[in-house]
């Protein structure tokens, strides 16, 4: 049999993909991967004591609206890399966008301080369990953002499992917030970029193993 001929015979029958199916897949990995970081956040460690009086402070709402940033651009990147020839890159733009801002209001934050207050404004009291704590809370969207790949066609691996990693990542950090006892912009700004890139890493090295079709 011709090659031509046995390419036939395997898409006979073969029916177009109806509409939206890739969105809906990834809008139910979503909300699962949201729903069980906060299950987890508040299984771990609860919610942080006195949230109702932090809502007031700005950033509170800043570091909610940094991980959303992210979190947005990230996920729009990654339901590209689901389709095979799609345009990704630019996505990476919007999601070096806000990190950048956010280090530049860090740096001058930290220029306008004498040198003595600088390091305990990066340090934090949290700084060592601070990244992990987001790696942690990252788990449940980073497994339901493969899952959502795994019924696609990615032909870039590594970058979609990052993808995936990074879009977790940010939903992690977006959940951690609501625990996080830190408000100072140049902590932000290192430790949580940190959280982030923890599952970012381990999505690039998992993505050509877990994502193989």
């Amino acid at each position: 049999m011709k090659t031509d001929e046995w390419i036939k015979v395997l898409a006979a029958g073969a029916q177009p993909e109806p509409a939206g199916v890739l969105e809906r897949r990834f809008g139910m990995a979503l909300a699962a991967g949201l729903g069980g970081g906060a299950a987890l956040m508040l299984v771990v460690f609860g919610l942080r004591p006195g949230l109702a009086q932090t809502v007031a402070l700005p950033m509170f709402w800043g570091k909610l609206g940094f991980a959303a940033s992210v979190a947005l651009p990230a996920l729009w990147a990654l339901q590209r890399l689901a389709r095979p020839g799609a345009q990704w890159m630019v996505a990476l733009r919007w999601v070096a966008l806000p990190v950048a801002l956010l280090w530049a209001m860090a740096w001058w934050i930290l220029y306008l301080q004498p040198p003595p207050a600088r390091w305990p404004m990066v340090l934090g009291t949290t700084w060592q369990s601070c990244p992990f704590n987001i790696a942690l809370l990252s788990l449940p969207a980073f497994a339901a953002g493969l899952w959502a790949l795994r019924g696609a066609a990615p032909t870039r691996l590594a970058w979609a499992g990052a993808g995936a990693g990074l879009g977790a990542g940010a939903l992690g950090a977006l959940v951690y917030a609501l625990h996080c006892p830190e408000m100072a912009v140049p902590f932000v700004a290192v430790w949580y970029v940190v959280g982030m890139a923890i599952p970012t890493v381990l999505g690039a090295l998992l993505g050509p193993r877990c994502l193989r079709w």
